[in-house]
């Protein structure tokens, strides 16, 4: 299938990232790591999304070295790459050659991997400032990336006179906004997911298990061109609704449980992100869609302010008073309960957990933080819920939204009215 990305796009990336960095500067990007599964296999390979961004080298043992003169115009690149050989090619199939490198990439200096020790040790003794990766965008995972360990442990002496500064808050600047190219190939992602979602409605029915309609979310996926999903399905029905990540999918669906589904897409490693939840029966009942249409209502609300000059966190404190009423009107919390909670533990949090709104690309957890101030381009989640153990069921709801004057829904051909899911699922 061919790409809808072309060589230009990354060398603008690379010029983007040559106008942020001090001149006199070296930057080293390494590729993801290749995780073992049992003795002798790999879990399937995924790039690591800023080494991709930069160089569209989708290959494990990539490292990129981008260099910028003390003159500020002056720029050196490096690609290094797995050199092939035949047992190679026969037992694991193609890997670049340089001009094919070359060409994804824009990058001229293609080298085996095997010389770059030799090209760091010519280019660090010129500049006076060394970039990588700190990992600023791993959310919270104690994770060490044991390529990147091996190599610092082996420059120590080489670097310690230089100023060492972390790459990830630039690499945050120019990814969090969507160029052109890439609003479209996520609209694409989110397009597959949404008729995938429209496959799921006519499926789902009593007595059909959860791996059953994860089957069918693989199928939908990878029938219609995506790369991959964007994370493990969540296919959580009856009480299994009330939990937030849950993934083991192996339940049967039964007559009157709600199924709550939260899906995407990867395609060339861009994400979509999408939740919906269903009746398995084909029907709400008065009370699930009671509750039902109190999230999507605040889901409305919610996505009409992802605007220019917001905030994660301001959406959040929003999101939680609009909760906050609608729990009062669905009786689940009382005024007393509100007069009488403590701050670290407010009344809400009983039915709702988790945060209004994430950044969405090249990882479903984009980079950006709560206080990231939106901007035009940029693409957020927007998925409130509400969770009721005592009543055997959840329901959230998300579609993804590019920031803009009028936000953009990007989801906004995936059936969300709890009428018009009925509708499909009884034709």
């Amino acid at each position: 299938m061919q790409s809808n990305f072309n060589s230009k796009f990354f060398t603008n990336n690379r010029q983007n990232l040559f106008t942020e960095i001090l001149p006199n500067s070296l930057v080293v990007l390494f590729s993801a790591e290749q995780f073992p599964k049992n003795g002798d296999q790999y879990y399937k390979y995924r790039q690591n999304s800023d080494t991709f961004y930069y160089s569209g080298l989708t290959q494990e043992n990539t490292t990129i070295l981008l260099y910028k003169a003390k003159e500020s115009k002056s720029f050196t690149e490096f690609a290094f790459i797995i050199e092939p050989n035949q047992k190679m090619l026969t037992w694991i199939g193609h890997k670049y050659s340089k001009d094919e490198a070359a060409k994804i990439s824009g990058i001229e200096n293609i080298e085996f991997q095997e010389r770059f020790d030799e090209v760091f040790q010519g280019l660090i003794k010129k500049p006076k400032n060394l970039y990588f990766s700190h990992n600023s965008n791993i959310r919270g995972i104690q994770y060490s990336h044991s390529i990147f360990d091996n190599w610092i442990d082996s420059v120590k002496s080489e670097i310690e006179n230089h100023n060492v500064l972390d790459l990830d808050p630039l690499t945050m600047d120019l990814r969090l906004i969507k160029s052109p190219i890439e609003q479209n190939v996520m609209q694409k992602a989110i397009d597959i997911t949404g008729k995938t979602f429209r496959d799921i409605l006519k499926f789902v029915k009593p007595d059909v298990y959860e791996y059953q309609v994860e089957a069918e979310i693989l199928k939908g996926f990878f029938t219609r061109g995506a790369n991959d999903y964007a994370y493990p399905s969540i296919v959580a029905s009856g009480k299994n609704n009330n939990i937030l990540h849950y993934n083991t999918n192996r339940n049967k669906c039964n007559v009157g449980d709600l199924l709550l589904l939260d899906f995407g897409a990867e395609l060339e490693y861009y994400a979509a992100d999408v939740s919906r939840t269903i009746p398995v029966s084909g029907k709400f009942t008065s009370r699930q869609k009671e509750v039902y249409k109190a999230v999507l209502d605040v889901h409305k609300q919610i996505k009409n302010k992802i605007i220019p000059g917001n905030t994660i966190r301001q959406l959040n404190l929003e999101a939680q008073m609009l909760i906050q009423d609608a729990l009062l009107k669905l009786k689940l919390i009382s005024r007393f309960d509100i007069a009488t909670q403590k701050d670290e533990n407010p009344a809400f949090k009983k039915y709702y957990m988790h945060g209004v709104s994430h950044f969405i690309g090249l990882d479903v957890h984009d980079v950006g933080n709560k206080d990231t101030v939106l901007q035009t381009g940029m693409i957020l989640s927007c998925e409130p819920g509400i969770y009721i153990e005592d009543e055997g069921f959840g329901i959230r709801i998300e579609n993804d939204i590019m920031v803009a004057n009028t936000p953009i829904d990007m989801c906004s051909n995936i059936p969300i009215e709890a009428d018009e899911i009925e509708q499909i699922m009884s034709s």
